[in-house]
């Protein structure tokens, strides 16, 4: 039985470059899910101080300024949100409204988030096959290399080992 043409040097290069390029796919991709995840969260944070601006019996609520911190403060117009729509865009809506924009946004980064998870899950059973193939070019390479001492005593040295 002939044993599998091993993989020349330009396939196992070509092989490297597309791991290494979809490494950095995975990367991007697992950002963007951070990102979308970020989102969401603050989206959420947003709609229940909303919620809780409108229980509140004063328009009395708690602001935190970082660090850590709060205030207690006392909203003018409870009724009245602005909202960031994207490209610096600001709009006035009112409370209900915001919210139920809110949980649109919500709704919106979860599609999109599943579609990244996806995408990114492709990327790495892709890349998984790549490294199956480098794996088993390095494998052959190794019983040619091997196979070409047919015949000659062979001493393994420590260094041979350690790989």
């Amino acid at each position: 039985m002939a044993a599998a043409q091993p993989m020349d040097q330009r396939e196992v290069e070509t092989l490297q470059y597309y791991l290494k390029e979809y490494g950095q796919q995975a990367e991007v991709f697992a950002s963007q899910l951070e990102l979308m995840d970020n989102g969401r969260m603050e989206a959420l944070a947003a709609i229940e101080a909303l919620q809780a601006l409108v229980e509140s019996d004063d328009g009395t609520v708690l602001l935190q300024i970082g660090g850590g911190a709060s205030l207690k403060a006392k909203i003018v117009e409870p009724d009245k949100v602005l909202l960031n729509i994207g490209s610096d865009v600001i709009v006035e809506k009112p409370n209900a409204a915001a919210i139920e924009y809110l949980k649109d946004r919500i709704t919106e980064l979860e599609a999109s988030q599943k579609k990244v998870a996806e995408a990114l899950e492709k990327l790495r059973t892709q890349m998984n096959e790549i490294a199956k193939r480098l794996e088993q070019g390095y494998a052959q390479a190794q019983a040619a290399a091997g196979g070409s001492h047919a015949g000659h005593a062979h001493v393994h040295s420590e260094d041979e080992d350690e790989e």
